[in-house]
């Protein structure tokens, strides 16, 4: 084992045992961990992403099991933090077994949103332990009201219901040296008591990788390939759903459609749901959408329309490379990567006028902001965006710049959590605290 003597300057000069918690590791540190397993330093990770031991990019990746489920009699307010505590039990049994065969972490680096980190302090009291905070819930109007057409007679209670989702993150304060948090607008979710710990601080985006690429084309499944001289416009979500705008989309589609008759929509997401509620009335938002617009919709232009799922990352970078238009809508919420990523690849971004997106986009310069219910607004700004080349190109360019001078993974953010880990590493870790 390597022993960490408190002494360090610098991560260069001093060898860690580094332990990383995320259930599907490597999630936020997919840059991170590699980054520091070549520094030299033992990095093991615990996760539910793997059924056995392996190695991944220098790092040791060990499995950890949840042995129970939520149960249902329980009160519905207490559901979120029943399923944070059974995983924190179940990372906490993980923790002391690898704790039994003699490893002892300088360094805890967790996301904390599943419940995972709860425990660790009591298993390893001398470990400095960082966090990834990536939200604070809020539970005022402007953010449980924000879309009416899904407020319901509950939304005063579900106020409560927010405050108690909430505990995660109080229960993780007393036990967190630092914190690491990738937008000004998700820190800023945080209470003051927490910010003077948080580094704002992005995943990084690789400008290298995504880049403009005038030869870039994509072939889909049917054998329908795209390329820079078509009309594409691109919509990406992890799952297709309200919280990303889904349905303001798809409502614009019609108009859309029949007012840009040489453009095909490329949709990429999943049929679930990552943060908002199903649909009430069973099935899938995005079946739900499409049989609303359907009937609106030709068939010929439906043609038009393109539902790829989820798509290999290589054809994730040719749809960006491709894309004449990206539309990104969001509630008050977590900023998605495939957002720089599309700057980083020079794409025009349509992005809803919402408070998350503020720092990423400076309307007229590094992409254009309609409000995020005007389907109308947003179909004549894509027109308007579609029929301007010159004002595309400014646009794409500045995007791009924009991401490489505050976004590049290997000439800014890798470095600067390089740093952050070596102030971690500097830190007399917290005492055990009651709760």
């Amino acid at each position: 084992m390597r022993a960490f003597t408190g002494q360090c300057v610098f991560l260069s000069v001093c060898l860690m045992n580094i332990l990383f918690i995320h259930q599907n590791f490597p999630g936020q540190f997919k840059h991170l961990a590699p980054a520091l397993a070549a520094a030299g330093h033992r990095c093991v990770a615990l996760t539910l992403r793997v059924k056995k031991p392996v190695t991944w990019a220098g790092v040791e990746v060990l499995p950890y099991a949840v042995a129970r489920s939520t149960g249902s009699r329980g009160h519905p307010w207490l559901i979120d933090l029943e399923s944070k505590v059974i995983r924190g039990e179940a990372c906490f049994r993980a923790a002391c077994a690898l704790r039994d065969t003699g490893f002892v972490p300088d360094i805890i680096l967790g996301h904390p949103g599943w419940g995972e980190t709860l425990f660790l302090r009591d298993v390893w009291p001398n470990a400095r332990i960082g966090l990834y905070f990536e939200l604070y819930h809020q539970s005022d109007d402007s953010t449980l009201r924000f879309d009416p057409e899904f407020t319901t007679a509950e939304d005063e209670a579900d106020a409560l219901r927010i405050r108690m989702k909430n505990l995660n993150n109080t229960m993780h304060l007393p036990i967190c040296d630092l914190a690491i948090s990738p937008t000004r607008f998700q820190a800023a979710t945080f209470p003051p008591a927490y910010q003077e710990r948080i580094s704002v601080i992005h995943d990084g985006i690789d400008t290298d990788l995504l880049k403009p690429n005038p030869q870039a084309k994509l072939a889909l499944p049917n054998h329908r390939a795209f390329d820079r001289t078509d009309e594409v416009i691109t919509f990406v979500n992890r799952n297709l759903e309200p919280y990303r705008g889904y349905h303001v989309f798809m409502r614009a589609l019609p108009q859309l459609l029949r007012q840009r008759p040489k453009a095909h929509v490329l949709m990429v997401g999943g049929d679930g749901v990552s943060y908002g509620p199903p649909p009430s009335q069973g099935g899938s938002w995005k079946e739900l959408l499409i049989s609303e617009v359907r009937g609106q919709i030709s068939d010929a232009d439906w043609a038009r329309v393109h539902f790829l799922g989820r798509i290999p990352y290589r054809d994730f970078v040719s749809l960006l490379q491709v894309s004449r238009l990206h539309v990104y809508l969001t509630y008050h919420f977590v900023l998605s990567w495939s957002l720089f990523e599309a700057m980083s690849a020079g794409a025009t971004i349509l992005a809803s006028n919402t408070a998350p997106l503020h720092e990423a986009i400076e309307h007229g310069k590094t992409g254009h902001l309609v409000d995020f219910f005007d389907t109308d607004g947003l179909v004549q700004a894509a027109n308007t965006l579609l029929e301007d080349a010159e004002t595309r190109a400014r646009m794409g360019q500045a995007a791009r710049q924009f991401v490489q001078e505050r976004y590049d993974l290997r000439r800014v953010c890798l470095p600067q959590q390089m740093q952050w880990v070596n102030r971690l590493a500097q830190r007399m870790p917290r005492p055990i605290a009651p709760y």
